[in-house]
């Protein structure tokens, strides 16, 4: 294989795994939003917690933060979920019945709160230099092999989370979840505890945001303020979900294949054209302008996202928000 093929089969594999990765915290989202109707905004929070926590318990003792533990992947990445849980609980607690909106704002608070905690905490976390050397499962093998033994596992845990999720939306609880979302006074009306409900959903969501910190960890060997950046997690991840279409598990990762690819390409450009000086320095910026034309122009054509919720009986839904 020559040397210009090996790269864009890097390119393509390193393009797919972000999309997996993206796409797991995508259908967290999507059981909060899109079926239950629990405006999180604080995904950069429930991502930072996963990623730190999977980080703190796989990595070598280095002396610069908390760990050494030197523990296993799977180890890492259900006890990001766990802790990611935990927050989630803690959060809920306190927010869970407040309107979509001040839900919003709420779950927004937290996640900075928690992002300046992580930064200022320098023995725990080794501050604003974040964690490196995390093990990326499978890099000891050769050339490609690695990275594609990487993102089968990636998109194994996507299959994973996907039929779960699919099974839990169609079975009574998740159709109690759309009557929450769709009329939370009849639903209380009918004797069911909106509150509960909701806080679980908000909790099985947010932990499936903390698995896809982990692997997101794990696959660049890294963890720092700016993986961390709420433009990076919870802004992409929620046009992700528009675009793709709310409420609709397959609209959401189609969302995450194109949202990404559109992400990803200004590199390409970059590379292409070698753009330096004023215009490398605004390609950034353009990426923002991409992203949010394309997202008029996907909500103009498709008010419900490309791919949307559909009834049992077939009709796109039309859920109240």
């Amino acid at each position: 294989m020559s040397d210009q093929m090996i790269g864009y089969s890097s390119y393509l594999i390193t393009l797919l795994t972000m999309v997996a990765i993206y796409g797991v915290m995508g259908l967290g989202l999507n059981l909060n939003w899109g079926v239950t109707g629990l405006f999180n905004v604080g995904i950069a929070g429930f991502f930072a917690i996963g990623a730190y926590t999977a980080a703190i318990l796989t990595t070598e003792e280095t002396g610069k933060h908390i760990g050494g533990f030197d523990m296993p992947f799977w180890v890492g990445a259900i006890a990001a979920m766990i802790t990611s849980a935990i927050l989630a609980w803690f959060v809920g607690k306190i927010c869970i019945r407040l309107r979509s909106d001040y839900l919003a704002i709420a779950t927004i608070g937290i996640a900075e709160i928690l992002r300046l905690i992580l930064k200022n905490e320098m023995w725990a976390t080794n501050g604003a230099r974040g964690i490196s050397n995390i093990p990326k499962p499978f890099e000891s093998l050769g050339g490609l092999a690695g990275p594609l033994a990487f993102l089968a596992l990636v998109v194994g845990i996507l299959i994973v989370v996907y039929v779960l999720l699919e099974k839990g939306q169609h079975s009574p609880w998740g159709r109690i979840m759309r009557a929450i979302r769709d009329n939370e006074l009849a639903a209380r009306a009918s004797g069911k505890n909106v509150e509960r409900l909701r806080l679980e959903a908000f909790i099985i969501g947010s932990s499936i945001m903390g698995l896809g910190g982990a692997l997101s960890a794990h696959y660049f060997k890294f963890i720092g303020l700016e993986a961390t950046e709420p433009l990076l997690t919870t802004f992409l991840i929620w046009v992700m979900m528009i675009v793709g279409g709310s409420g609709n598990n397959r609209g959401v990762l189609l969302g995450a294949l194109i949202i990404w690819s559109l992400w990803s390409m200004s590199e390409m450009v970059i590379q292409a054209f070698s753009l330096t000086g004023e215009f490398a320095v605004r390609v950034p910026y353009m990426r923002m302008f991409i992203i949010g034309l394309v997202l008029n122009i996907v909500l103009q054509k498709y008010g419900q996202g490309i791919l949307p919720e559909r009834h049992p009986g077939g009709k796109d839904a039309q859920p109240k928000r």
